[in-house]
């Protein structure tokens, strides 16, 4: 029979602080604690940041970034390559990317990749939308800049398939990027000479 140890709202707040990537109940309950002590100095102006965020906070419709602007600060920005779309799976990626600044194209976020097992479909990703971006005029190339794990590589392939008919080149990041590396963990050297290095696909 487990006891609870506090009120029904700190139980809450460190169930809902176990839910965040790569913390566990007791990280949880540490994290908690740590915000109760510096409720004046942080707790609250979390609160504070993560209430306007919420309400804030849009999903570009062009390209799938975040931001508080619709289209988002990156496709609004007219002074970037508009000839390139860089694909990415998920907005960490694009951070990652502009954090490294290794280019100054659009971006394509789409949402995940291909993973039957996992039942992630086609039409479960943002491709529609890449395939409308790719086709107009202005876009010559797009460049796969997708994980190199085993559904980042099946999705690439299926993507070069979808973007066929919308003729443009289409590139992939250099295998500079690691077997099984994520974007958002590689350094900015990395990224940089993988942008480098693309090659057709």
């Amino acid at each position: 029979m487990s006891h609870k140890v506090a009120g029904p709202e700190i139980e809450q707040l460190i169930a809902l602080l176990a839910k965040l990537p790569g913390l566990g109940p007791r990280s949880a309950r540490r994290a908690a604690l740590h915000l109760i002590k510096k409720r004046e100095s942080l707790m609250q102006p979390l609160a504070n940041s993560m209430a306007q965020a919420a309400e804030k906070i849009t999903v570009c419709p062009s390209c799938g970034n975040i931001d508080v602007l619709s289209p988002c600060a990156i496709c609004s920005d007219e002074r970037r390559n508009q000839t390139m779309i860089i694909v990415v799976e998920e907005v960490g990626d694009l951070w990652a990317l502009e954090r490294a600044r290794v280019s100054n194209a659009l971006y394509h976020v789409l949402g995940g990749v291909l993973s039957p097992l996992d039942g992630i479909n086609p039409e479960d990703l943002n491709i529609p939308r890449l395939i409308e971006r790719a086709s107009t005029n202005s876009v010559s190339e797009v460049l796969l800049a997708l994980n190199a794990t085993i559904e980042g590589q099946s999705t690439s392939h299926y993507l070069v398939e979808q973007l066929a008919p919308c003729n443009v080149k289409i590139s992939q990041l250099a295998h500079g990027v690691p077997v099984g590396g994520e974007l958002d963990f590689l350094d900015e050297g990395t990224l940089a000479a993988a942008i480098k290095a693309r090659k057709e696909m």
